[in-house]
């Protein structure tokens, strides 16, 4: 991982600049008088390109990890079995192979997270894009599109409008895994409605709101383990097998917490430190001292594992009310380093840094194994490239671990590293909850002047890195704590910020409400080339004919109570492919040759085509097999008697004719007199051809004509316009068709 190292507070913070494309837009962003939004030239829009199942690239979550890097993140190899949850990773399977969305819900600790990953692993194959995986915290529905976006498709540096992302995510079709997603209700259904052919399986956080009746969204309940793999999984975790006495324990626990893996994991490290003090015991009656310090000799026990269990029984377990809270109890048997971690974590909101941070705020120097102390001992768990802490652990410990100062000096920190070139905004987007909890830390602690410091430095950061849920809530925070220093140049630079927000999201009338605002401080307080920037934007805003580019509409393909089987789309690169159809129609002319001019004219008989008035027919074959093709109309010279044919059918463009091409194909209840125009899927004949007068044949219904796809339907009245290269084959009357060639 590439992270600038050296003496960061002897450097100046610098303000990270660069352009970015939005929609139609091309926003400055950096300036030192503020961002600026023109109109983009067509030719610097983006192209966005496709990314294939071969690439690396499969989601921001996989990004941020290889952004920072696993010892950055201190998360190793995990080593936790799925256990008792075979039958929810084949329901889930299920749900998914047929196109359905899932909602996982339950309490905090139940495994959603761990049940995610297994599915999606599992699910690999099931779409034709594969699985993208995308982290819901602390993102906004829009985020989570951009995320999407940006996994699907090669466009660095481009935020493409509604319209556009609508129509980039139509075509995309893929299980999306979304952890810990904080959209619901409406807001959650427009994610589902943007990627129509999406089948979409995301946790939620327990209290969140119910389905609505209409929702596409199905909850699935993750519920707690049985007893045998409770014990199980604590057994694994404390290393060892457990004794009569903490198996009964155990199951106290299993019938307490109902099963839930997180207090398993938990219960596991309160073992495990049980298993320290154990150990200290050994080794202070192996190490006894004289009087005159002289070591005697060691006591000698016939068994030593059946003295180590005396000695572990004299420990006594955690009591009822402290496996319930074990977080207290846990941070106290954590190491020093860990420790510290914890602390820092507590103040920043429960969000913590990764290792290459920890140097510089707490003087920690091995972060990496720190961190996975925190994880191992189930207080921590990594999410969307950095760690935070688990549910309920910031609330038990926030009274008895205070900050004692150990977030001074973050936020010149932060302000520092966003704008170092070494950083790339990848790693920036991974630590933008750390960085709002900094200054949030500061906030309460009221050093406002750091806040607008830090709020300055990471503005631009954030945009440019495309996280705008965070870059909105920075410029918040910067314009709050620019009102209480009493700043009138930070307020009018936060308002022009916000108003370039809001005209990148499409918010004419809150961008000007803005830019009015920063124009009358920057005015007062005499910045002549802030006020000349916020005016060309107004003037862009305001003038007619010259306004911005609107944003392209928003066309959402419908989505049914079912979404469709996305298997069922892997099948469509087989559809209108030429060779089946010289298969198809080269099968229809041997069964013709073989069975003779009897059976071809049985065959034309039975389906007439003068049954179809409206072309039914060939309405179905362009339906299903692609565009329709073009057909010839009896007026054309050299053209009568040619129908045109469905390119699913065997007689379609560039194959051989069909035997029955003429007058038997014909209704005996059309109009002697032609018409210009006629149903594309009507029979034709030439006028001067002699029509052998046939029996006419029952009417079908319509119901018998459509035929629905994978079923192809061989219909020997359906003719062709000739190559040079085709032959004729006899019509059933002997006498040979106007369309067709002699051989």
């Amino acid at each position: 991982m590439a992270q600038p190292s050296g003496e960061f507070r002897q450097e100046a913070a610098r303000t990270r600049g660069g352009e970015l494309v939005c929609g139609g837009l091309l926003v400055g962003v950096g300036a030192p008088e503020g961002s600026e939004v023109r109109p983009c030239p067509e030719e610097w829009r983006p192209r966005p390109r496709r990314i294939e199942r071969s690439e690396p690239a499969r989601g921001p979550a996989d990004v941020a990890g290889r952004a920072v890097g696993p010892l950055a993140m201190g998360a190793g190899p995990a080593d936790l079995p799925m256990l008792d949850r075979e039958a929810d990773v084949a329901e889930l399977l299920g749900l998914l192979a047929e196109g359905r969305s899932i909602r996982l819900v339950g309490q905090a600790g139940s495994g959603r997270s761990a049940l995610l990953s297994a599915v999606a692993e599992a699910s690999a194959d099931l779409a034709p894009g594969g699985v993208v995986q995308l982290c819901g915290h602390r993102r906004t529905a829009a985020d989570l599109l951009q995320d999407l976006f940006a996994a699907t498709h090669h466009a660095p540096g481009y935020r493409p409008d509604p319209g556009q992302l609508a129509a980039h995510l139509a075509e995309v079709a893929a299980v999306v895994v979304i952890d810990e997603a904080e959209p619901s209700g409406a807001e959650l259904e427009q994610v589902l409605a943007a990627a129509p052919g999406c089948a979409f399986l995301l946790s939620v956080a327990p209290g969140s709101p119910a389905l609505p009746a209409d929702s596409h969204l199905r909850d699935h309940l993750v519920a707690g383990l049985s007893r045998a793999a409770c014990l199980a999984l604590t057994a694994r975790l404390a290393g060892r097998p457990l004794d009569v006495e903490e198996k009964a324990w155990a199951v106290d626990l299993w019938f307490e917490s109902e099963g839930l893996p997180l207090r398993f994991v938990q219960a596991a490290a309160l073992l495990r430190q049980r298993d320290v003090s154990v150990d200290a015991l050994v080794a202070a009656e192996e190490d006894r001292l004289g009087v005159f310090g002289a070591v005697q000799g060691p006591v000698q026990h016939p068994d030593p594992a059946v003295h180590e269990n005396a000695l572990r029984r004299s420990v006594p377990l955690p009591s009822v009310a402290e496996t319930a809270s074990p977080a207290v109890r846990l941070a106290e048997g954590l190491s020093e380093p860990a420790q510290a971690v914890l602390r820092l974590a507590v103040a920043l909101g429960g969000e913590c840094p990764t290792a290459p941070h920890l140097p510089a705020l707490i003087d920690v120097g091995q972060g990496e194994a720190a961190l996975a102390e925190l994880a191992d001992a189930g207080l921590a768990v990594s999410i969307g490239g950095h760690h935070r802490l688990t549910a309920g652990a910031l609330e038990l410990l926030a009274p008895h671990w205070p900050a004692n100062g150990c977030v001074d000096g973050a936020a010149q920190h932060f302000a520092w590293w966003v704008g170092h070139g070494s950083v790339s905004p990848e790693q920036i987007a991974a630590e933008a909850e750390v960085v709002i909890g900094v200054l949030l830390a500061d906030r309460a602690a009221g050093r406002d002047a750091a806040v607008v410091r830090l709020a300055r430095a990471a503005a631009p950061a954030l945009a440019l890195a495309l996280r705008w849920g965070a870059w909105e809530r920075v410029l918040q925070l910067g314009l709050e704590a620019a009102r209480r220093a009493d700043s009138a140049v930070d307020q009018a630079w936060f308002h022009h910020e916000a108003a370039v927000h809001a005209i990148c999201v499409q918010q004419p009338s809150r961008a000007v409400a803005e830019l009015e605002t920063a124009l009358t401080l920057r005015a007062a307080a005499g910045e002549q080339r802030g006020v000349a920037g916020a005016r060309r934007m107004l003037d862009l805003l305001r003038a007619e004919g010259r306004q911005l580019p609107a944003a392209a509409p928003v066309t959402v393909a419908a989505r049914g109570p079912v979404i469709r089987k996305i298997a069922a789309r892997v099948p469509r690169r087989l559809r209108s492919s030429r060779r089946r159809r010289v298969i198809l129609a080269s099968a229809a002319l041997l069964t013709f040759g073989v069975l003779g001019t009897a059976t071809a004219m049985t065959i034309g008989t039975d389906q007439p085509k003068g049954n179809d008035p409206h072309g039914r027919l060939d309405d179905v074959g362009d339906s299903l097999d692609g565009p329709p093709v073009p057909h010839a109309s009896t007026t054309q010279s050299g053209t009568a008697g040619t129908g045109g044919s469905a390119p699913g059918s065997p007689t379609g463009e560039g194959e051989s004719p069909g035997p029955s091409e003429s007058g038997p194909s014909r209704s005996p209840s059309a109009s002697p007199t032609h018409r210009a125009t006629r149903s594309p899927g009507a029979g034709e004949t030439d006028p001067a051809q002699p029509v052998t007068q046939q029996p006419p044949a029952p009417p079908q219904q319509p119901s018998q004509t459509a035929v629905p796809w994978p079923s192809f339907s061989i219909s020997p009245t359906r003719s062709a316009s000739p190559t040079p290269t085709q032959s004729a084959s006899p019509t059933p009357t002997g006498t040979p068709s106007a369309s067709s060639t002699p051989s």
